[in-house]
């Protein structure tokens, strides 16, 4: 058997590839959009992709299958609860899929989703204990899939609870101790509230650490994994849906535009966005007025996409030679409509200094001055519920920055505003949001949390 774990950090995706090297047949499981990577790994391993598996319906990312099927012929195959509007095959609960020697069994696990499975993966057909098993979003490294993600479009956090808690126990947890476990996310997915760093795992480890899965009753359950989620992105929904279209492919190898200054200020005009993909500490010396701030170097899409919407043309300012990079994670999680990008930014601001603005970026000290010296300061807590439990600087209201195009009412454009995040990347993005809705004062704390804390702690 040939088995590849394809990590993406910056989504904290998981995504597979099995095969029989016996018969050179090989499967895909929950592939990112852009599909280069298995595909020069089967050419290298001389295999055939006949079957790309989507264990359910994706919210956090654009799945890559549709590009997949039309790559190599290979089916789409879902769970048979599933409906999609392209063509699929279909697979029962119990159902079985040969490779050769290798052989796969699909198991209906609802919870997450109405229409999550789970792939069991066997060496030997008559294997009594799996080489492992791929859970999806059913079951995570020190989680189980969150069940409230789908509330918006039909479905309750306490239906689905109670479909999740029977998956686990009537599917996933009579399967023996020594099979491993590989989940299709791992920290830092909005997927669950306690995913662990560790990229597997095995049953056993999960049944004696994982505490969603030491709750005691259907009751305890249910209150454990519904308790404490992060706020879902805004584009999740958006992604849920489009996951079940027949919808264009990406061309992950073209290029957008290059585009002049007086281009991108039309399409502005027009009400295009300009993301500014460079580090903070750059955008903060200088960056074209009405830009918003998500480096590139961070989990890019996953901002972008909380808090820009999914129907507005994008242009990009971002680093000489990344511009294909910039187009195709956005892509990833289905924000097709960058139009182009800034050529020559340096030089633009440098022939247009009067658009160019600066951002105001305050030590922990100087925060704790301004805080002192000002009144009416407004402080802003962007990070998620999570985090803020364990502390917060007195007087913030706490808006996670994926809220904030949703909750701009709160707050007062005209008090002077400082934004903090843990460490200083949401913070940021939060910043430049505020200034790109005409906040004429805000600032926002390098180090973050944590380095006011540091600060308190050592004053």
């Amino acid at each position: 058997m040939k088995f590849i774990q394809y990590y993406l950090d910056c989504l904290s995706h998981a995504s597979y590839l099995v095969a029989d090297e016996t018969t050179g047949r090989a499967v895909v499981v929950d592939p990112q959009r852009d599909i280069s990577e298995y595909l020069a790994d089967a050419e290298r391993l001389g295999l055939t992709i006949e079957l790309v598996i989507e264990t359910h319906f994706h919210a956090d990312f654009l799945s890559g299958h549709l590009e997949l099927a039309e790559a190599t012929g290979a089916k789409i195959v879902y769970s048979s609860v599933a409906e999609p509007e392209f063509d699929h095959l279909p697979v029962a609960d119990g159902q079985r899929h040969s490779l050769g020697e290798v052989t796969l069994e699909f198991l209906h696990t609802p919870g997450h989703t109405p229409e999550s499975m789970s792939i069991v993966v066997y060496e030997h057909p008559e294997d009594t204990v799996p080489y492992g098993v791929l859970t999806g979003d059913t079951l995570f490294i020190g989680d189980v899939g969150r069940p409230d993600l789908l509330a918006s479009i039909g479905f309750t956090r306490d239906e689905l609870a109670t479909k999740l808690y029977d998956s686990l126990r009537s599917k996933l947890l009579p399967l023996p101790d020594a099979t491993r476990v590989f989940p299709a996310h791992g920290a830092g997915s909005a997927c669950g509230k306690n995913l662990s760093t560790e990229l597997s795992s095995t049953m056993g480890e999960q049944k004696a650490t994982n505490y969603a899965l030491r709750a005691t009753d259907r009751s305890s359950f249910m209150q454990l994994v519904t308790e404490g989620q992060p706020p879902a992105p805004s584009y999740f929904v958006y992604n849920a849906v489009l996951n079940r279209k027949d919808r264009p492919l990406l061309d992950e190898t073209k290029l957008p535009e290059a585009m002049e200054y007086d281009q991108i200020r039309a399409a502005m005009a027009d009400g295009a966005i300009l993301i500014d993909g460079r580090d903070p500490a750059e955008f903060a010396q200088g960056h074209l007025r009405g830009s918003v701030n998500v480096a590139l170097d961070g989990r890019y899409a996953e901002y972008a996409g909380s808090i820009v919407p999914h129907d507005v043309d994008i242009v990009l300012l971002i680093d000489r030679g990344q511009e294909l990079e910039g187009k195709n994670r956005l892509a990833r999680i289905g924000f097709d409509r960058v139009i182009g990008y800034l050529n020559h930014p340096r030089m633009t601001m440098l022939a247009h200094p009067d658009e160019v603005q600066h951002a105001s970026r305050l030590t922990a000290q100087q925060f704790g001055e301004r805080a002192r010296d000002i009144d009416d300061l407004q402080v802003v807590d962007v990070r998620n519920p999570g985090e803020v439990a364990d502390g917060m600087v007195p007087g913030a209201v706490n808006i996670p920055v994926g809220q904030l195009p949703e909750r701009f009412g709160e707050l007062d454009p005209n008090r002077p505003t400082v934004v903090y995040c843990a460490g200083g990347y949401r913070s940021s993005v939060a910043a430049s949001v505020l200034r790109q809705r005409g906040f004429t004062d805000v600032s926002d704390i390098l180090g973050g949390y944590l380095a006011w804390n540091e600060e308190i702690q050592s004053a």
